[in-house]
């Protein structure tokens, strides 16, 4: 059983969701980076996004446009990125870790050879925001036979129609973005979450992961009813921004306790 499977089989026994937490790899340094990636686990974090920074990241808001540009001007890179996880694995090897990005960095690397490596670092799946399905054979392959998961994308707009080809090929969890537009943007919250949800869940076993506009420990708790996973990114990268010097991994630490706790109790609540 692959790490995400398994985490995602020991939440449904808890009878909780997880908290999905998105870090920007290299962001703010390579020091402070490193330091945020190492203690998302004991804050909290069930499961681990780490982007891949990148100069044109379109699907995202100011947020973490801004945390790829620091992480680039610091010298950030793929490579780095994955020395990064790399790093991580001598201290963590349960929690699963995504690879999240876009696609012209894969491309410049090399399909085959960036999934054997990023396999090798210890990443579990990836989420390559701007390929989809009917174009994503020439990573596919290579992902499978490096076991990683394909995580793909769907949205308020893929419908029952499109769902289909969204799952043909997937594995590890669906990400559902909750909103329309950018993430960090607009509140996931006032969406109709839980109906979108049920939708999904009549056509995959997948566990379903919402994300894009939860930004407080409320919000996620309030997916977290629903969703077998709450996903928070910018809320997380914009306290690097809030942070004085070196402070980085404690600013965004706190909100990841702050966030599992409401993650974790959520249904309870739903229920008392």
């Amino acid at each position: 059983m692959s790490r995400l499977a398994g985490r995602f089989a020991a939440l449904a026994k808890e009878g909780r969701a997880g908290l999905v937490t998105y870090v920007m790899a290299g962001d703010p340094d390579a020091a402070q980076a490193q330091a945020i990636l190492d203690g998302l686990p004991a804050a909290g974090a069930d499961v681990i996004e780490m982007g891949l920074p990148f100069s044109d990241p379109m699907a995202d808001g100011p947020a973490i446009q801004a945390a790829a540009l620091r992480a680039l001007n610091g010298g950030a890179s793929t490579r780095k990125a994955l020395d990064q996880l790399r790093k991580f694995r001598t201290k963590d090897s349960t929690t699963p870790v995504v690879l999240m990005g876009y696609y012209n960095p894969i491309y410049i690397y090399g399909a085959e050879k960036f999934c054997k490596d990023a396999a090798a670092a210890g990443a579990d799946g990836l989420i390559v925001v701007d390929l989809p399905p009917e174009e994503d054979a020439e990573l596919r392959p290579y992902a499978k036979a490096a076991g990683l998961d394909l995580v793909r994308l769907a949205t308020p707009t893929t419908d029952d129609r499109r769902l289909p080809i969204v799952l043909d090929g997937a594995s590890g969890f669906l990400y559902y973005v909750a909103v329309l537009g950018v993430t960090g943007t607009k509140s996931a919250v006032s969406t109709k979450v839980a109906e979108a949800v049920a939708r999904i869940r009549r056509s995959t076993k997948l566990p379903v992961a919402v994300g894009f506009g939860i930004k407080t420990p409320a919000d996620a708790a309030a997916i977290a009813r629903d969703a077998d996973a709450a996903v928070v990114g910018s809320a997380l990268v914009q306290k690097v921004v809030e942070a004085g010097p070196g402070d980085a991994a404690s600013r965004v630490l706190g909100l990841v306790r702050e966030l599992s706790g409401a993650v974790r109790t959520a249904r309870q609540k739903q229920s008392a």
